[in-house]
């Protein structure tokens, strides 16, 4: 099978994967797990200590976290990238 097959093979595969849940649950509401997780919190709850430091607002509270998850890919990537051109290195 060649390679370009192969790829629209897999894209077709990923829309499959993304279309069929959205088209089979109606009424669906696609909740955080941070909101699932403050509605499953009690409200006689009292924290164990206060966080050193919160961010000023909400919009910097996204920033951090997606600024994270952005530097975990680029970790992740950069193995894997690695790893294939040490294997590729190896082979030669």
């Amino acid at each position: 099978m060649k390679k370009t097959y192969k790829n629209l093979l897999l894209l077709f595969i990923v829309v499959i994967l993304i279309a069929v849940p959205i088209l089979v649950i109606k009424d669906s509401e696609f909740a955080g797990s941070d909101s699932l997780a403050e509605e499953a919190i009690p409200e006689s709850y009292t924290p164990w200590f206060s966080p050193l430091w919160e961010p000023p607002g909400g919009e910097t509270e996204t920033l951090i976290f997606t600024l994270q998850g952005a530097i975990g890919t680029g970790i992740i990537a950069y193995f894997l990238g690695y790893m294939k051109g040490k294997a590729k290195n190896a082979n030669n």
